[in-house]
C-alpha cells in the first residue's frame, strides 16, 4: 500500500525536470543490494520491472499518530504489500500488478538473515520472504514465482506515505458506499473525499469494509494511485521545480533502493514518461485460483490461478498492455482516455439492475429512446418499453421494491433528477416512467470497472469524475 509514494518517483519525471533540479535526490535513498549473488534469474524482456514492496515500519510513527490512526502493536518487520510495476520500453506506460501478500509461495533454498541457518526450498506465504531473507530473498522468491527479472527494488514505509501525501496537498478519493473501518479507523461517507496523509494509510490499510478482506484492499490501494498519479500530474507539482524538489525530498528519505537506482535513472524517466497521465497506468491484481488454500504448517493460504497468471505474467514480459489497446480519434493512443466525460461512480454495475421502462408522456417513441439509452449505458433494460398509465408525469419516476435500494441508486444516478419511490413487493425489476423533464442518460459505472483477459482497469477509470 505505501509503494504509491515510491512510483510517484517514476511519475514525478513526467515534467521534464532538469537535471540540476534532479541531482543530489538520491543521497537520501538508503541503499540495499537485493540483487547479490543471484545466479540462474529469468531473461530479461523489454521495459523495467520494479519490485515495490510495503513495510510495516509503525516503530517510527509517533504516539499521537499511532493512536489517531489506530497504528498499534509492534512492527512485523515484513512485507504488508508488494507490487510488481512495469514500466513499457517506450515509457507510454505503466503496469502495476498486486500480489497478495499471503499468496502461496515456493521459497528458494537460503540463508536466514538473522539466525544465520541454511533453510532448503519450503513453502511459506509471499510475506515471509522478507522476514526469512530481506530483499534478497524477496526479489529471488517473486522472480521464481513470475518468471519476471525484477531490474529495480524499491522500499516504503509509513512514515513516507503520510509525507509525501501531505507534500503534493492531499488525494481525492470518491466512494460509492460509506465505508467504516474499527480496525483503522477509517469512516468515510459515500461521495468524494480529500485525504491527508494519516486518512490515506487509514483508507489503503483497511480490511473490514467489506466481505473482500485482502482483495478489496488491494482494489483500493490500485484506486489510491492512480488518484496520487493524477494529483501529482494535474497539481502543479510537475511545474514547479522548487515544489517539485520538496516533495520528492520528502518521498525518498524513508525509501531504501538497489544501487542502480539513482539520479541518472530518474533522469532518463523524466524524460521518456512525459505527459504521463493517469490513463497511461493500468492496475491489475494477480489471478487467484482459491482464496483460501490450506497449507500444513502455515496455514491458510492464496493460491494464484496458475494458467492465468503465466499469461499475466507473459504479457509483461513481451512489454504488452494487460487492457484494451485505446485509440484516440486523431490516432494518438492516449487521447481518446479523455475524449469523453468520465463517467459517474455507481455501488451496483449496471448490468445487475434489471429495469423495466414506461413512457410517461404523450411523446411518441420516447420509451425506446429511454430504453435504448439506459442499455447503452449497461443497464439491463427489457427491451420493452410500455406506456404509463395515468395523466401525463412532469418528473421521472424510479420506483424499486427496499431490497433493492442500491440498485435503485445507481439507475437514480443515470436519470439525474429522478424521483426515488419504494414499493414494496415489486421484486427485481425497477421501473422507470419518463417524465417530460427527461433530457438522456447520465453514463455511469462501477466501483470496480475491469477489462480484457486480466480483468485490469486503467488509472483514468478509478479516479474520481
Amino acid at each position: 500500500m505505501r509503494m504509491a509514494t515510491t512510483l510517484s518517483v517514476l511519475v514525478l519525471g513526467a515534467g521534464g525536470i532538469g537535471h540540476a533540479v534532479v541531482t543530489g535526490l538520491d543521497t537520501g535513498i538508503s541503499r540495499v543490494d537485493p540483487f547479490k549473488d543471484m545466479k540462474n534469474r529469468p531473461q530479461a524482456g523489454n521495459g523495467m520491472n520494479v519490485l515495490v514492496v510495503g513495510t510495516d515500519g509503525r516503530d517510527r510513527i509517533t504516539e499521537e499518530q499511532r493512536k489517531e490512526y489506530r497504528l498499534g502493536g509492534e512492527p512485523c518487520h515484513c512485507t504488508d504489500t508488494v507490487m510488481l510495476v512495469h514500466i513499457s520500453e517506450d515509457r507510454d506506460r505503466a503496469s502495476v500488478v498486486s500480489l497478495p501478500r499471503d499468496s502461496y509461495a515456493e521459497m528458494p533454498e537460503h540463508v536466514d538473515a538473522t539466525t544465520g541457518t541454511v533453510h532448503q526450498a519450503h513453502p511459506v506465504k509471499l510475506n515471509a520472504a522478507y522476514a526469512e531473507g530481506g530483499p534478497g530473498l524477496t526479489v529471488r522468491t517473486v522472480e521464481s514465482m513470475t518468471g519476471v527479472k525484477i531490474d529495480h527494488y524499491l522500499e516504503v514505509d509509513f512514515t513516507s506515505f503520510m509525507k509525501t501525501v501531505d507534500a503534493v496537498g492531499g488525494v481525492q478519493i470518491c466512494t460509492a458506499r460509506p465505508m467504516k473501518d474499527a480496525y483503522t479507523g477509517l469512516d468515510l461517507a459515500a461521495g468524494p473525499h480529500e485525504l491527508s496523509g494519516g486518512q490515506a494509510l487509514q483508507y489503503v490499510r483497511a480490511r473490514h469494509v467489506d466481505g473482500a478482506s485482502d482483495i478489496g484492499r488491494m482494489q483500493r490501494q490500485q484506486r489510491f494511485l492512480a488518484a496520487l498519479i493524477d494529483r501529482v500530474t494535474t497539481g502543479g507539482v510537475l511545474l514547479n521545480p522548487v515544489r517539485f524538489r520538496q516533495v520528492a525530498t520528502t518521498m525518498l528519505t524513508s525509501v531504501r533502493a538497489d544501487r542502480g537506482f539513482g539520479t541518472e535513472q530518474i533522469l532518463a524517466l523524466a524524460k521518456g514518461m512525459r505527459g504521463f497521465t493517469p490513463a497511461s497506468s493500468e492496475f491489475v491484481s494477480v489471478p487467484i485460483g482459491e482464496m483460501s488454500f490450506p497449507v500444513k504448517g502455515i496455514g491458510t493460504t492464496v493460491k494464484w490461478d496458475a494458467p492465468k497468471a503465466q499469461k499475466l505474467f507473459q504479457a509483461l514480459r513481451d512489454d504488452q498492455p494487460l487492457t484494451p489497446h485505446k485509440v484516440a480519434p486523431n490516432g494518438g493512443p492516449k487521447a481518446a482516455a479523455t475524449s469523453a466525460p468520465k463517467p459517474a461512480v455507481v455501488d451496483v454495475a449496471p448490468k445487475r439492475v434489471r429495469v423495466q421502462v414506461y413512457n410517461g408522456t404523450r411523446t411518441d417513441g420516447l420509451g425506446r429512446k429511454v430504453d435504448d439509452a439506459l442499455r447503452a449505458t449497461g443497464f439491463d433494460t427489457t427491451r420493452a418499453p410500455r406506456t404509463g398509465d395515468g395523466a401525463e408525469r412532469a418528473r421521472t419516476l424510479v420506483e424499486y421494491d427496499p431490497g433493492w435500494d442500491r440498485s435503485a441508486k445507481s439507475l437514480a444516478a443515470a436519470l439525474p433528477g429522478a424521483e426515488l419511490r419504494a414499493v414494496k413487493g415489486l421484486g427485481g425489476t425497477l421501473r422507470v416512467t419518463a417524465g417530460l423533464d427527461y433530457r438522456g442518460v447520465t453514463p455511469v459505472r462501477a466501483e470496480e470497472a475491469s477489462q480484457g483477459p486480466f480483468q485490469a482497469v486503467t488509472g483514468d477509470e478509478v479516479v474520481c469524475p
